[in-house]
């Protein structure tokens, strides 16, 4: 069937003319219906064309869809690929970041894309204006819903789905790839038998021919790695001299780039023709690359790929990859899970991955499937091979994945204390009765009731209680006299920032304890149970002790010392070469947790730690010293410019003020930089002290009540100001400073000689040293 027949007020959204015969089969579903709607299908079956009809269908009744994508780095690639949608008048915008949010935009957005950590983030502020969208979603399309068995991730997408059902009740189009029980999935979405849908091997466009390759083990992982390398060349090469193409999927950005390397070398060994450097256009066009090791290799014909690259870069592999110039690619698993690049061979050289948070993990079997999907050529081939290369011992498993599948299970419960207790903290819970009805929403209840042994479904309501008790045991929930449950404000802080509950503990003890300095903030950090998989490789010791020489480190364990010392070694801009691999993953979850903590502090009253707070986190993000952390406040002032401005003697935002567009000019800004620049600095919290008529003596014993007034001559803000005696805290005040406030003083003559009177300013959302000023008066 022709698309324009089939939808022609959205023809041009599409990037084919006609539908394949999965496609067609489930036009009437997609269009015609409002049922929810299951589907699943072989990869490269055109699973990408079902998302757009099911958008289409929204947008054509005037609604608005939500497309929950797998992984971070194809929210991008759906942006520029809807482009399409943009040219017919409709508007699709990715939400990402907190910081990078914009809630207008969000509102108006005809299709929003999202990944599933980003959808709960937003679910569970849906109450608040800036995530309001999120209740006016008409249509969820859930790509790749088998997500829903990942250790780390499926537990975020099933209660996402399920507290969005009972937000707004949209329609939900869940699709997948190859997986024996759809009918759970079905069960779980109440989706009908008409609109549910198992495409077997006959609808994949090519047959694959799968199978598992073994190498010996050996001491040492570097040396294993090659072994693997060589061996997936074996597999490769037969179908390269036949001018096939190879796509062989490793463990890291880094193995994509090093494999690489190593293969041009084996390739010119082996006297394998391959590559185009007498191509002399496409070689003028590489010349654009911006990878260097990428422009020289893929002149050979090889290439890698990786979220990591510019998008220029990628785009530009991709293409040359479709058009045959690139014969041999290596590849992390984005490309498995986005973008269509199909091979006659793929092969996976790696089934182990370093995770910086985790260690050595073993990869999904949901990724190797995925992997494997992408073998065959549809119109090229006839047969696509996929193979697995292990260890000999790993063997048999991944021949009985390749051979029966891999049902997709809940994870509900191996995580259930968490997201019971975001529940009940955004009230949707109020007692047990609420409790159990939440659990039948959920695909663990389903999935349970197939599986009532392995999931133990007997004693379900025995768990739920245990786990409902421990919360109300650790202070999350409060448990009223009539048998009502209600969050604390502890567990509104856990959920709003995805806490781990014995993290939010932590913080809640930090926040408790009456000294808080940097180095209990650092290590309150480094110690949070978000980071209690991180390793501690034996290559990286010395690199860590040399960090934390003369260091307190506390009682944290070995990963803890090295996330203790990727976060002092960033706030200098200094992390040694050892911890550089892992450092940039630590340092965005550790960012994430001091705005949490920050959270906590000024909870519980604590503004001057939450001050100190937003400066260490300031500084680990931007890499910069104490004194010139100010600087990070300014708009268009990053890591770099901080650097510059701070070495030519400019380190606060009232230098800058003071040096004016001229001095910035001075200091290496271009004149239009140095204009904005000034212009935001300005608009900096610029506090002043005036003391009028404050006494500079006083009679011993006398008493004499005083104020001072603080003013701000910057942007209003939140400000904590105290007043303290010969060091002795004696007044404190949490305000609004928009103008000027005043803060009462009482001055008294004490038994010392003198009394230092300090007033101290901090904002604890801003990272700017306090202001302090001080006056002296006699006593006689």
């Amino acid at each position: 069937m022709q698309v324009s027949e089939a939808v022609p007020q959205f023809a041009e959204a599409f990037a084919f003319e006609e539908f394949n015969r999965m496609q067609r089969e489930m036009l009437p579903a997609l269009l015609e219906s409002d049922e929810n709607v299951v589907a699943s299908a072989p990869t490269a079956s055109g699973k990408t064309a079902l998302a757009e009809l099911a958008i289409c269908k929204a947008l054509r009744d005037d609604g608005t869809a939500l497309f929950i994508a797998p992984l971070r780095a194809l929210t991008n690639e759906k942006e520029s690929d809807w482009e399409r949608f943009e040219d017919l008048g409709y508007s699709v915008y990715v939400v990402t970041g907190e910081r990078d949010l914009n809630p207008r935009r969000a509102e108006r957005a005809d299709i929003l894309v999202m990944t599933p950590e980003k959808t709960d983030s937003a679910t569970r502020k849906h109450d608040s204006a800036r995530y309001s969208f999120i209740t006016d979603i008409d249509c969820c399309v859930i790509d790749e819903v088998h997500l829903l068995d990942s250790e780390k991730r499926g537990a975020v997408l099933e209660v996402t789905i399920s507290r969005l059902r009972r937000l707004c009740d949209p329609r939900v189009v869940a699709l997948s790839a190859t997986m024996p029980n759809v009918s759970d999935v079905a069960d779980w979405l109440d989706a009908p038998p008409e609109t549910t849908f198992e495409f077997g091997d006959d609808y994949r466009p090519v047959d694959l021919h799968a199978d598992v390759k073994t190498y010996t083990h050996g001491d040492n992982s570097f040396a294993d790695k090659y072994r693997r390398l060589y061996r997936a060349l074996d597999l490769a090469e037969p179908h390269i001299r036949e001018d096939g193409q190879a796509l062989v999927f490793v463990a890291s950005r880094q193995d994509t780039v090093q494999a690489a390397k190593k293969a041009c070398d084996e390739i010119a060994e082996r006297d394998i023709p391959i590559g185009a450097r007498g191509d002399y256009d496409f070689h003028t066009e590489t010349q654009e690359l911006r990878n260097e090791t990428l422009r020289n290799s893929v002149l050979d014909g090889v290439a890698f790929h990786h979220a990591g690259l510019a998008k220029n870069d990628r785009d530009r592999v991709e293409e040359w990859f479709k058009q045959g110039k690139i014969q041999l690619l290596f590849s992390t698993s984005t490309l498995a899970w986005g973008v269509n690049l199909p091979a006659r061979c793929v092969v996976l050289r790696d089934t182990k991955l370093h995770d910086p948070l985790e260690g050595e993990v073993d990869m999904s079997p949901l990724d190797v499937l995925q992997m494997l999907g992408r073998a065959g050529r549809p119109g090229y081939d006839d047969v696509g091979y996929g193979w697995v290369v292990c260890d000999f011992k790993d063997a048999d498993k991944y021949r009985k994945l390749l051979r029966d599948g891999k049902e997709i299970e809940s994870r509900l419960a191996e995580d259930l204390d968490s997201h019971l207790n975001a529940e009940i903290a955004m009230g949707t819970i109020s007692d047990l009765d609420d409790v159990m009805s939440w659990l039948r929403t959920t695909f663990y209840y389903v999935r349970a009731q197939s599986k009532p042994d392995e999931y133990d479904f007997e004693n379900h309501r025995e768990r739920v209680r245990n786990t409902l008790q421990r919360l109300v045991s650790r202070g999350f929930v409060e448990r009223g006299d009539d048998l009502k449950i209600e969050g604390t404000a502890l567990a509104v802080l856990a959920s709003k920032f995805y806490l781990d509950l014995d993290t939010a503990e932590r913080f809640r003890r930090l926040a408790e304890t009456e000294e808080i300095d940097a180095s209990k903030i650092l290590e309150t950090v480094a110690g949070a149970a978000e980071f209690d998989s991180v390793s501690s490789r034996q290559s990286e010791r010395d690199a860590i002790n040399s960090v934390l020489v003369g260091q307190d480190s506390g009682d944290l364990e070995a990963g803890g010392r090295k996330v203790l010392a990727i976060l002092r070694s960033s706030m200098t801009g200094s992390t040694p070469g050892d911890l550089r691999s892992d450092a940039w993953v630590i340092q965005q979850n550790a960012v994430r947790l001091f705005a949490a903590l920050r959270a906590f502090l000024k909870r519980l009253d604590r503004p001057f730690a939450a001050n100190l707070v937003t400066r260490i986190e300031a500084r680990v993000e931007n890499g910069v010293g104490e004194r010139s952390v100010g600087l990070t406040a300014i708009d268009g002032v990053g890591a770099g410019r901080a650097s510059k401005l701070a070495t030519e003697g400019l380190e606060t935002p009232a230098d800058v003020c003071e040096a004016g567009v001229d001095g910035l000019v001075a200091a290496g800004l271009s004149e239009g930089v140095a204009e904005q620049v000034e212009a935001s600095a300005r608009k900096l919290p610029d506090v002043e002290v005036e003391w009028g008529s404050f006494p500079t003596r006083i009679g011993r014993g006398e008493n004499d009540m005083r104020e001072v007034t603080v003013r701000n001559h910057g942007d209003g803000e939140q400000a904590a100001m105290d007043v303290t005696v010969n060091g002795v805290e004696m007044t404190t005040k949490s305000t609004y400073l928009d103008g000027e406030t005043t803060v009462p003083v009482g001055v008294f003559g004490g038994t010392d000689d003198e009394m230092e009177f300090t007033v101290r300013v901090a904002f604890p959302d801003v990272p700017l040293l306090p202001f302090t000023d001080a006056r002296s008066v006699r006593v006689e």
